[in-house]
């Protein structure tokens, strides 16, 4: 099983090299991409070692998502909010890239464990931003209210041109739903079964108090408005209902594992999540990374497969090269029965005798 960090891990080792060398004058330009199509961009100049641009790339929203000035709703006040300020907003950023933010590393702070927990925050800033209107809505799911100006349903974006789905529309309950896609035929097929069972896990003792998990081939009636284009799904539609201020039960109600002869097992494993404090940030990950997190397992199956097919074939040649007669022997039967050449004198001499 996997459980996807929400820091970049790149980004977090990048700091903390640069934090531990400020007094050296670098120069760095880094750019890497990771999953779900969000690019980085770390730049560090010569004349200014303590400042450091940070650039990052969000997925390509779909028409159903509402961006304001290339960022989800709530992002601004969200990074306002969790960087303080050694941190300032660019406007506009840097070409290609949806924000662009000037640390000043200088203005960390001497406490080791702080700067360490500051500099993670940094660079988990793709949580920060993709995840705040969803951090907006829990927020107020917390409190028992209804967050005001909030349409019925909401689209927050989490992957290149595709979105899941939010119903704030009760006080005491948010139900996300998820459109899955994949694009390989095989992955399609994996991705149908793992989650079927993963809705049919629920039923196994110990997790008949979680909150319910719902899969279906069409798209639910709450999805009821939205395009046709965001409701395409070859493997089907997820719906989490009943997310409320108990719990989040994560991984998603169960993990993967791979035992024996089987494809997958779903064994289950309850994480209770809050939305109050220091908990919602992980719920909040949990819930934009959902589709990474079954696309993963989904890859660990269909290598689990390539590598038993390997096996069962190294098996059969085995067996084969068993069953092929010992060919050293049969070499050596026919050495015994060669034939010595005669000279022409040593046959006269044996028709005389």
């Amino acid at each position: 099983m996997i459980l996807l960090q929400s820091h970049s891990r790149f980004l977090l080792q990048t700091l903390l090299n640069r934090v531990q060398n400020l007094e050296k004058s670098v120069e760095l330009d880094y750019h890497w991409v990771e999953f779900d199509d969000v690019r980085y961009h770390v730049q560090v100049s010569m004349k200014n070692p303590h400042i450091l641009l940070l650039s990052v790339s969000l997925p390509t929203p779909p028409r159903e998502t509402f961006f304001l000035g290339g960022l989800p709703f709530g992002a601004i006040e969200a990074i306002k909010s969790a960087y303080g300020v050694i941190v300032q907003i660019l406007d506009p950023p840097r070409d290609g890239f949806n924000l662009t933010l000037k640390l000043n590393l200088s203005k960390l702070s001497p406490d080791e464990e702080y700067r360490h927990a500051l500099l993670v925050k940094v660079a988990s800033v793709r949580e920060v931003v993709l995840g705040a209107p969803l951090r907006v809505i829990l927020k107020y799911l917390a409190s028992r209210t209804i967050a005001p100006d909030i349409d019925r349903l909401v689209a927050l974006v989490h992957r290149p041109n595709e979105s899941f789905f939010l119903l704030p529309q009760q006080a005491e309950k948010v139900t996300a739903v998820f459109p899955m896609r994949f694009k390989d035929s095989i992955d399609t097929v994996l991705a149908t079964s793992f989650l079927q069972e993963f809705v049919e896990s629920r039923r196994t003792a110990g997790l008949h108090n979680a909150p319910p998990c719902l899969w279906s081939h069409s798209p639910p009636l709450e999805l009821k408005g939205a395009t046709d284009d965001a409701l395409s799904a070859n493997a089907g539609f997820v719906t989490f209902g009943n997310i409320t201020r108990l719990e989040f039960l994560f991984p998603f109600l169960v993990m993967l594992s791979i035992l024996q002869t089987r494809l997958c097992v779903m064994n289950a494993v309850i994480f209770p999540r809050h939305v109050e404090g220091k908990k919602l940030d992980r719920t909040v990950w949990n819930l934009s990374t959902f589709h990474a997190y079954v696309n993963y397992h989904v890859k660990c199956s269909e290598g689990f497969m390539h590598t038993r097919m390997r096996r069962r074939v190294e098996s059969l040649i085995q067996a084969l090269n068993r069953a092929k007669p010992d060919q050293e022997k049969t070499k050596k039967a026919a050495h015994t029965r060669s034939f010595k050449r005669l000279s022409l004198k040593e046959s006269r001499t044996n028709s005389n005798s």
